[in-house]
């Protein structure tokens, strides 16, 4: 079923300010995408942190917290000396590994010639 077939199925129309949109938000973000593909299995935030370039630790925090807070991954904190946390996806953060596997796949599959129509469009715009 399209994604028209599923919104006509159940009496939705477009909305930009529709429920769905910040779970929209949150998985199209700039880092939580990079976050839960980095969760292939536990890690400590400074882990994390080092994995990421160009993230900054305010960021982070907050695409964490989005994330636990949408059910996407789960924070344990660790009875450690100085107190540690671990951070992991939960079922349904893992639930969407799948779909984000094939979005990544097609985009790789297709850059070159997403490459090649952005600057043919901006050399007829030029």
């Amino acid at each position: 079923m399209t994604i028209t077939e599923t919104a006509a199925a159940v009496g939705t129309t477009y909305r930009p300010d529709g429920p769905c949109r910040p779970i929209l938000d949150q998985i199209a973000d700039k880092w939580s995408m990079i976050v839960m593909a980095i969760l292939d299995q536990p890690r400590r935030f400074n882990e994390i942190m080092r994995c990421i370039e160009g993230v900054t630790h305010r960021v982070l925090t907050q695409t964490l917290r989005r994330l636990e807070r949408n059910g996407m991954i789960q924070r344990r904190v660790l009875p450690t000396s100085p107190v540690g946390v671990e951070y992991s996806l939960t079922p349904l953060g893992e639930s969407l590994r799948e779909p984000f596997s094939r979005l990544y796949a097609w985009t790789v599959a297709n850059k070159d010639e997403i490459r090649a129509h952005q600057m043919a469009y901006d050399r007829r715009m030029l």
